[in-house]
């Protein structure tokens, strides 16, 4: 693992981590804003069938957690992209709740609602590129990819071997 990892996915963590336990204590105070966006999810996901709860608390003190689990995976290391990935996928409805600046009246406000949702946005494409990144190790795909084509390679060596067996039995009955 290089040194940018080494120190950078805990750096990372440990800010998602202090929001996010942040958000957990305060759930009731987050709720209203997460109404804007629970209204719009819960029934899209329940009709897709994904079991979500309809109460906003609960579904601000899941999102938490999710990123808390997400910034424990990718501060130790153990599974860095699923943490990232995680992150990535709760800070959407996170942004777009906490930091409606488009919505804001007061020019204060707007503006600083703007720079946390850019703030976000950055985060979020942060950890979108730390989902891709395998580490200088092939991912996924790439070893799909690879064993199709190994696999592809086998066939065609066992057709031909059993091409040449058949060829060899059609000469010892004549």
């Amino acid at each position: 693992m290089s040194l940018s990892r080494l120190v950078a996915r805990p750096m990372i963590a440990a800010g998602i981590i202090y929001l996010s336990q942040t958000t957990l204590r305060n759930a009731e105070a987050m709720a209203p804003k997460a109404e804007s966006v629970t209204g719009k999810v819960v029934p899209a996901a329940k009709k897709a069938g994904v079991p979500l709860p309809e109460d906003p608390v609960t579904l601000v003190r899941i999102n938490a957690a999710v990123q808390i689990a997400g910034a424990l995976a990718l501060g130790t290391g153990k599974a860095p992209r699923l943490g990232a990935t995680l992150i990535a996928g709760s800070l959407v409805p996170t942004t777009v709740a906490g930091h409606a600046f488009w919505a804001e009246s007061d020019p204060e406000t707007r503006k600083a609602q703007a720079m946390q949702f850019f703030k976000n946005l950055a985060l979020t494409g942060a950890m979108v590129v730390v989902a891709g990144d395998t580490d200088g190790k092939p991912g996924l795909a790439w070893r799909a990819r690879r064993a199709a084509k190994d696999a592809k390679r086998e066939g065609k060596d066992l057709a031909k071997a059993a091409r040449a067996e058949a060829k060899l039995a059609k000469a010892k009955v004549s």
